[in-house]
């Protein structure tokens, strides 16, 4: 009884924390669009390096302009606690945050009258 007095009184403050975690769905950057569509490309080309399109129009000339709309959400939350553990009887505390951030990613990328890729471009936005 007395080991377990003196082992119970000697316990050091206890603590946990939870590692910060991202967790992000996956998202295309500008430098893939920039580095891997290329003028001329064929459309299947284009699908293997971005995927399938969000919207699909064509123009006067029925030419298609593929449109990509891509959102990440990017969450972090982290916790902690501590707590005082003597003769049975524990008193702690804890805190816990979290914040959120979303980026946004659009891509055109427009045809000519052979199916090829004739220009494209892009624009980011973080909020």
């Amino acid at each position: 009884m007395k080991k377990l007095l003196i082992l119970l009184t000697l316990l050091p403050f206890t603590g946990c924390t939870v590692p910060n975690h991202a967790i992000q769905e996956e998202q295309m950057t500008v430098a893939k669009a920039q580095r891997e569509i290329k003028i001329g490309m064929s459309g299947a080309e284009v699908v293997e390096v971005l995927g399938s399109p969000n919207m699909v129009t064509t123009d006067s000339k029925r030419r298609e302009t593929w449109v990509y709309d891509r959102v990440s959400t990017n969450v972090q939350a982290s916790s902690s606690s501590a707590g005082v553990w003597l003769l049975f009887v524990c008193g702690g505390s804890s805190k816990a945050s979290s914040s959120s951030s979303q980026r946004t990613l659009t891509i055109i990328v427009k045809f000519d009258e052979n199916n090829l890729v004739r220009d494209f471009a892009y624009r980011t936005s973080a909020f």
